[in-house]
């Protein structure tokens, strides 16, 4: 029996990546997460009751018990655009911790899981934005939204999940899609591999930018794009923003090239290297692109995630070519 519970709570893995990563919003807090989560409950395991609830159940309420401990005395992540207005004036600004910032997370950490999401509530809810917004929620309510309207848990999973009564979860859970509704994401589409629309659009954006073609950069984004340099609150709104800043950056991009990686959030993904002193180009930024239509809605450029590029399926230099 004990063997037969431990394969089921390993099968649990991927699941609880994409459980506490929706809570925590930290990719680079999801691991220790994830695996105190698995430690506490392989050191109960004799204890669990299966009369009592089920294995998933049991192991997430563990998980739970995990992320609100970690988030307790955490302040909210956000975007740029969720902590003031567009840029205005010259430079970005002071750069803000880590802890200012929702983090992205590669897809491949959740490949092959039995995340009870299907594909397409997988990708509007592992979105930044998503994500984002679940931020504005308390805690417990954005525990209590995860469980029932992303993984499909009953109320009264989701109750004993959270050590309360049905009611008190429902309350919960009513306040939490009342608030989230306020900060609804704007839509995008799911990245897809075969869409060769999709390749030809992200193929011009690059190119765009490395032959420093503003006119052709602004046929490629929305009316109402929005692009953003965590960890600064710098961030520009709309393409004529984005042609300006370009058109005036003078050659602070010079040489930079851009390789695409594997999906995100349910986003396209790619990264961006710079010339270095040896000859070659080191990891300068991570983008994760958002795409609406013919266009790209949504860029965010994550700075100094050299050290992660692995994740996403990124060389650590690039050659010179």
């Amino acid at each position: 029996m004990t063997g037969s519970l431990l394969t089921t709570l390993e099968s649990l893995r991927g699941p609880l990546t994409g459980y506490c990563y929706r809570i925590l919003g930290a990719s680079g807090e999801v691991d220790d997460a994830v695996q105190e989560t698995m430690l506490r409950a392989f050191r109960a395991l004799d204890r669990y009751d299966p009369e009592r609830a089920g294995l998933s159940t049991w192991v997430y309420r563990i998980a739970t018990n995990v992320c609100l401990d970690m988030v307790r005395s955490a302040q909210r992540r956000a975007l740029p655009w969720d902590l003031g207005p567009a840029a205005s004036g010259d430079g970005l600004g002071v750069p803000l911790p880590p802890t200012h910032w929702v983090e992205p997370l590669a897809d491949s950490r959740l490949a092959g899981t039995a995340d009870p999401a299907d594909l397409a509530v997988r990708h509007e809810t592992l979105r930044l934005a998503f994500i984002t917004a679940l931020q504005w929620l308390p805690p417990r309510q954005r525990v209590v939204l995860v469980l029932r309207d992303v993984l499909g848990f009953t109320a009264v999973e989701a109750a004993e999940v959270m050590d309360t009564s049905v009611a008190a979860a429902n309350s919960a859970l009513q306040r939490a899609r009342a608030t989230l509704e306020e900060h609804r994401p704007r839509p995008a589409d799911a990245p897809d591999p075969d869409d060769v629309a999709q390749r030809d659009l992200l193929k011009r954006y690059v190119h765009a930018f490395e032959a420093h073609d503003v006119d052709e950069l602004v046929g490629v984004l929305a009316d109402d794009v929005r692009s953003g340099m965590p960890p600064f609150l710098w961030w520009l709104d709309g393409p004529a923003h984005l042609a300006t800043v370009l058109s005036e950056g003078g050659d602070a991009c010079a040489g930079d090239r851009y390789v695409l990686g594997e999906p995100a959030n349910g986003c396209w993904t790619l990264g961006q290297y710079r010339p270095h002193g040896t000859g070659a180009l080191a990891p300068f930024a991570l983008l994760v692109l958002e795409l609406r239509g013919d266009r790209i809605s949504e860029i965010v450029t994550f700075l100094g995630w050299g050290d992660r590029f692995g994740e996403f399926g990124l060389p650590e230099v690039l050659e010179n070519r």
